[in-house]
């Protein structure tokens, strides 16, 4: 069967479909019921079935012989410290860790907050957890004290697990000064803290509340795993909310496993033992999925990386990992190339090593521009493949899959639907829009496995925020546009539409004409109050390394071009050069936060910036070149 048929299968006989798909995990008992309707008006997947996480990603492959394969490759470039661990390896020191854990009282149902970076107890810490039935909530290493603080109020942890501290290129960030300072802000009290020693960096621990982790983990006997329900929650993951109180994201263990599963050979088209490596952090969607489990649960070698791809020590790093271990997909986000492109972009570090083990990159979390597009694929000389999907989703919902049929890529587009996903492009009033006509990107109801069930202790939000603005719909909160090929073109979030005197552009558009310029490394354009037009549109360009230009012309320049490609319609009147770009550490520049400085609006700085001195800079930036209302 190809594509189209396998695709049309899923949608119309879904049970059918998604009892075939969960056929291929080992489960302790299969489920009664494949797709059911709950009281709340909810779907459940899988209800009845019986099966651990942690024992599909472990267990399973030692029982099947493969047990000295490779499971986890750790290379910290910031550290110099490279490991291996054999999948026997790995259930080992997870068995063991999950024996000190329930000596801390830790059962099933508890949920437990991991605060750590990306070294391999973190790996261990989230599969003790679900080898206990406790539910895990990584947050990212770093957060600020507060931020951390309102996790642990809502998901009432019973345990904190924590590191030392973290490493980000020359800069060591201790961590429990600022889990102190949560822990004593929050209303919820944690029973315990279980602390990794760093060699890098050793905490002071708090006595009676702190616990030394190899301690306790040397005392411990290695714990069997705990038979779950398909439905119970596996971990809450938080993602931003428009309210300033973060979102649950809640994942499941039996439709996550199936959708982890069947994604890797689907999506990403890798078999047991390949190596498969995504360079993200264990703190987003993207570490939980294809760091974690969704590699192992396959029997895949995956690699935890924790550096950049600059600086640590050059923008040659991404190409000497994959050389290195012979590295078959590589999956991060356009931004880490828009970088790597910054600091090489003739490709001189790309020629010292052997990257002929890759046969794809992938690339998600920020639209793909074309001129990024064509960089890479011009550099690595194999199919680069956009695809789109969201915390929310927890797997890719729009993509080439490699793995069942790759098609013609065509450049700024997420391509098509993954099986289980009934995406369609309305207009405000829920109607289906015809072709190359740009609307809401929203799913048709039920989401398939592996989506989020609901958000942690709030169903009255859950469905607020993505079930009310079109009736039987999932809304996606992003924009964009299907071709009359069935391709989709992602062009951002709704809020990043802008309306010029009455014309609803895209300021994705714009910035694919900005990027397409030979000095430009990265660009962001931001729709500001205009007291004539409503709103006009600021190009923010970063120039590559080494280029020197006369920045008035280079405006001139950038208007014409996109007055040629757009038309005067879109007021294209600024361009201004910026040193860089306020990003999240994901990798997402923050065109809101932009929009409401030039603005003069007052905002709460994320706590997933990268690195808050940018904003300062920014601030300068539009006062100097006069910009929006902050200039007057």
């Amino acid at each position: 069967m190809n594509y189209q048929d396998i695709y049309e299968h899923s949608l119309h006989s879904p049970r059918t479909f998604w009892k075939e798909q969960a056929k291929k995990l080992d489960w302790f008992t299969f489920p009664e019921s494949i797709l059911s309707n709950e009281e709340d008006g909810l779907s459940r997947w899988y209800k009845g079935g019986k099966l651990n996480t942690s024992y599909l990603a472990l267990d399973y492959h030692v029982e099947q012989g493969r047990g000295e394969q490779i499971a986890l490759i750790y290379d910290s470039p910031v550290t110099n410290k490279k490991e291996k661990y054999t999948y026997r390896q790995l259930l080992e020191k997870v068995a063991r860790f999950a024996g000190a854990l329930k000596n801390l009282g830790v059962a099933k149902g508890d949920r437990v907050i991991i605060y750590m970076p990306m070294i391999p107890e973190t790996v261990v810490a989230m599969l003790a957890c679900a080898r206990l039935g406790a539910v895990h909530s990584v947050v990212f290493g770093g957060f600020a004290a507060h931020e951390l603080a309102i996790r642990i109020d809502d998901a009432k942890p019973k345990v904190l697990l924590a590191a030392s501290c973290g490493k980000e290129i020359n800069k060591i960030i201790p961590y429990l000064p600022i889990i102190n300072a949560a822990i004593e802000e929050a209303s919820h009290k944690i029973d315990a803290c279980v602390v990794f020693q760093r060699e890098i960096f050793h905490a002071e621990l708090v006595e009676g509340r702190d616990y030394d982790w190899g301690t306790l983990a040397a005392a411990a006997s290695q714990a069997i795993y705990v038979e779950v329900d398909a439905t119970d929650p596996l971990y809450i993951l938080y993602t931003s909310g428009t309210t300033g109180q973060p979102k649950g994201i809640v994942r499941d263990n039996g439709g996550h496993a199936v959708a982890m599963k069947n994604s890797m050979s689907w999506v990403y088209d890798v078999q047991p033992g390949d190596v498969y490596w995504a360079a993200s952090d264990v703190g987003w969607v993207v570490g939980h999925s294809y760091i974690v489990y969704a590699p192992l649960i396959h029997g895949c070698t995956t690699v935890l990386f924790e550096g950049k791809p600059i600086k640590t020590p050059d923008a040659g790093t991404f190409w000497r990992v994959i050389d290195e271990y012979k590295v078959k997909v590589l999956f991060t986000a356009p931004t880490a190339f828009r970088a790597i492109k910054k600091e090489d972009s003739e490709g001189v570090l790309f020629e010292k090593y052997d990257t002929s083990s890759l046969k794809y990159l992938f690339l998600a979390g920020e639209r793909t521009d074309e001129a990024t597009y064509n960089w890479l694929t011009d550099l690595v000389k194999v199919p680069v493949i956009d695809h789109w999907w969201q915390t929310e989703s927890g797997w890719p919902m729009l993509t080439n899959m490699a793995g069942i049929d790759l098609k013609k890529i065509k450049p700024g587009s997420a391509s098509q639907p993954v099986f289980g996903y009934d995406i369609q492009i309305l207009d405000a009033d829920g109607n289906q829009l015809p072709p190359n006509t740009e609307g809401a990107v929203a799913i048709k109801l039920p989401l398939p496995p592996g989506c989020l069930p609901n958000l942690y202790n709030d169903t009255d939000r859950f469905k607020q925020s993505y079930l009310s603005t079109f009736e039987g719909y999932y809304f996606s909160g992003d924009g964009g546009y299907v071709d009359e090929d069935g391709y989709f073109f992602i062009t951002g979030r709704i809020d990043d539409i802008i309306n010029v005197a009455g014309h609803r552009l895209s300021t994705a558009e714009m910035e694919e004409v900005l990027a397409s310029h030979s000095a430009v490394a990265e660009c962001a354009v931001v729709g500001i109050a205009d007291e004539l037009k409503g709103q006009i549109p600021v190009g923010f360009v970063v120039l590559k390394s080494g280029i020197e230009i006369d920045e008035n012309d280079l405006e001139k320049e950038l208007i014409q071009m996109v007055r040629n490609k757009i038309g005067p319609v879109a007021s294209f009147k600024r361009a201004v050069v910026a040193q860089r770009l306020p990003k999240t550490r994901s990798g997402k520049i923050l065109r809101k936060i932009m929009r409401y400085m030039a603005d003069g609006k007052t905002f709460n700085p994320p706590s997933t910036i990268e690195d808050m001195s940018v904003l300062d800079e920014i601030r300068e930036l539009l006062k100097i070149k006069k910009v929006g209302l902050i200039s007057i």
